[in-house]
């Protein structure tokens, strides 16, 4: 039996996300158990709660000896002004579990991995639970959970680590005490509802930032918003452009973002669920 703690680190998820979730689980996951902590339902602003009850919440979830998994609930924003605070209360059980989560959430995967606890993932969230497509990328994560590897993103080779990230995020977090060591990592980028204009200002940033990375991968960019004029590149041309100018293999797309079929990467080296 896997146990699985979800909590929300930045925005909320209503009670329907949370039954289509138990749904899912008990219908087609009989192997795993699911358990919503309360803050997943709390409203503070723009959050799941104060900054204080929301990291209390994943420390709870974290240090808790029973379960094997933290996911977290959704994105949005906000995990970043919890991440030290929490990072610095986790245990030794903390250690031993791994966690899933994507975009906003890369916030906390980053932290996690800089400081060694557990495994951080990138992965599909049980927000997703209410639409079919959701459901099948949820899916995927709990599939994985169950020893499946199908779900992993394709180019993972198992030779050369690997990290995950939404570009704005990873754009914030350089210079920050949340962002590990990158050096010859393969790094996968995504980007949503972001101005063509805006992913080239963000790959500026990171090309002049970045280590020395072994090399990046594109994932999606969706809902890009109209612009008054036409930008003149495509995403993956300013992808490639920017890896162009700073040296950075460029070494094609991967299947990661904010779609249903949004695939799964552990950080590091990819390994069955559970392993050492």
């Amino acid at each position: 039996m896997t146990r699985i703690a979800i909590c929300a680190p930045a925005t909320a998820i209503t009670p329907a996300h949370a039954d289509a979730m138990r749904k899912l689980v008990a219908d087609d996951f009989p192997d795993c158990e699911v358990w919503f902590h309360d803050q997943c339902f709390s409203s503070h602003a723009h959050f799941a709660g104060t900054d204080l009850e929301r990291m209390q919440a994943l420390v709870e979830c974290a240090n808790h000896p029973d379960y094997d998994v933290v996911w977290f609930a959704k994105g949005g924003y906000g995990s970043n002004r919890i991440a030290e605070a929490a990072i610095a209360r986790m245990n030794d059980a903390a250690r031993a579990k791994t966690y899933v989560g994507f975009s906003d959430m890369g916030y906390l995967l980053a932290a996690l991995y800089r400081h060694g606890i557990g495994q951080p993932v990138h992965g599909s969230m049980p927000v997703s639970a209410r639409s079919e497509g959701g459901r099948e990328a949820v899916s995927r994560v709990l599939r994985w959970f169950g020893g499946d590897n199908s779900g992993l993103e394709p180019s993972l080779d198992g030779k050369t680590p690997v990290v995950a990230f939404n570009l704005i995020t990873l754009a914030m977090l350089v210079d920050t005490p949340l962002l590990p060591d990158l050096s010859g990592h393969v790094v996968m980028v995504e980007e949503v509802s972001e101005h063509l204009y805006a992913i080239d200002r963000l790959f500026f940033s990171l090309a002049n930032t970045l280590p020395r990375i072994a090399g990046l991968r594109l994932g999606s960019v969706t809902n890009v918003p109209e612009n008054d004029r036409e930008f003149g590149q495509t995403a993956e041309q300013i992808a490639e452009f920017w890896c162009n100018r700073a040296g950075i293999p460029y070494l094609g797309r991967a299947e990661i973002g904010h779609t249903a079929a949004n695939r799964i990467v552990p950080f590091g080296l990819a390994s069955p669920f559970g392993a050492s």
